[in-house]
């Protein structure tokens, strides 16, 4: 597990890692006074459960969906709303079909794990496009109504408003470069494909926007309902997709595609910090970056973005503008995410700093050979205006 606990109206849950490899997803509940399981929702159904009609043959019992990033719960509603990863193998011809519940959401009930509803953002994804990443709860005012939404920043790159009471999509648009769909269907939910996602499926190699790291990757994003918009690091370069036979073989990847030459990097800054407004997946803003920020996002009530760089700097940003306000040399790379508390009339602002991640390990970006490992933690006091 990679995952951290929630707890949701008297029960502990937790997911489970290794999409990569073969594995059959789930999420489970237990009782956090003895420990005992309480239950196991499946992630990949089987032949006789409900979705087990997206899966061929036997496909299912190696089909992913892990579920290694934390959930959200929603208190009021009494609903945990938890992201799904991508299927396996990443060759999407070895399993034909819709490959329920990879790359979805799930609302669910945490007494019992029942599943309220799901939606599912790519359908048979070839891409990686895995939808882990943080579900964002908010009220937004949409058609003039307040509205109790879901927002996510999708892998595979379109910004996505559910309303969480019901799962009806309310908003779908990219938030980077998108060549793999042209859009989203209102009425159905679903993917436009574009023949690049048709020939990734046939064999052919393509060069796919966004990558397989996603428009935006793990790194969760902030929403600010003071400005109505969401602040979040994205990924601005494409990949290359090229299948290759998938043979399982327990404890190795299970992925069916070639990974001699993964990336499209093109020219230009190779990230942006993105101020986005939810409903039509516009940038008020954006901050580039050469190398891309795979930190968090933390905005705060005064006003102010902090983010982090794989070089280590911490940086604070105006909320409105993007201008940059201040940054301090951490000494290592950022990858985890800020956090700010009050104390004793205090506020403070901490995040860790520690070299790593998927971009330093297989981008083989020469600009970072020389930052150090790190591992440490920073704590600021943010000084009022």
């Amino acid at each position: 597990m990679t995952v951290a606990p929630l707890v949701a109206d008297g029960v502990v849950l937790t997911g489970i890692s290794g999409a990569e490899f073969g594995i059959r997803g789930f999420i489970d509940g237990w009782d956090p006074a003895t420990g005992k399981h309480l239950w196991r929702t499946n992630t990949i159904p089987s032949p006789d459960e409900p979705g087990g009609d997206t899966w061929k043959g036997d496909t299912w019992k190696l089909g992913g969906g892990s579920t290694w990033i934390t959930g959200s719960y929603d208190p009021e509603l009494n609903t945990v709303y938890w992201g799904i990863g991508n299927p396996g193998p990443f060759n999407a011809a070895v399993r034909p079909g819709d490959n329920l519940y990879t790359c979805s959401v799930l609302a669910l009930e945490p007494k019992t794990g029942k599943m309220k509803w799901h939606y599912q953002f790519s359908p048979n994804n070839p891409f990686d496009y895995d939808s882990v990443a943080e579900m964002v709860l908010a009220d937004l005012n949409v058609e003039g109504k307040p509205t109790k939404v879901l927002m996510d920043a999708n892998r595979n790159g379109f910004f996505y408003v559910l309303d969480r009471t019901n799962g009806k999509l309310l908003a779908a648009n990219p938030y980077v470069k998108v060549n793999w769909a042209t859009g989203i269907d209102m009425k159905t939910g679903r993917p436009i494909e574009t023949d690049v996602t048709k020939d990734a499926r046939e064999g052919k190699k393509v060069v796919v926007f966004p990558s397989l790291l996603g428009g935006k990757n793990w790194e969760p994003m902030s929403f600010n309902p003071q400005t109505g918009l969401a602040y979040a690091n994205t990924l601005a370069f494409g990949g290359h997709y090229k299948t290759e036979p998938a043979e399982y073989k327990a404890g190795e990847w299970y992925l069916g595609m070639d990974l001699t030459d993964l990336w499209e990097w093109g020219d230009g800054p190779r990230g942006h910090l993105k101020a986005i407004d939810p409903m039509s997946g516009k940038t008020k803003w954006e901050v580039p970056s050469d190398i891309p920020r795979f930190s968090g996002v933390l905005s705060t009530a005064g006003g102010v973005v902090f983010s982090g760089q794989l070089t280590g700097e911490f940086e604070a940003f105006d909320a409105d503008s993007g201008k940059k306000l201040w940054q301090f040399q951490t000494g290592s790379g950022i990858e985890g995410q800020p956090v700010t508390w009050q104390q004793d009339g205090v506020q403070y602002v901490a995040v860790a700093s520690g070299y790593g991640g998927v971009y330093s390990i297989f981008s083989g970006d020469e600009r970072l050979a020389k930052v150090p490992a790190g591992g440490s933690l920073w704590v600021f006091a943010v000084n009022p205006r």
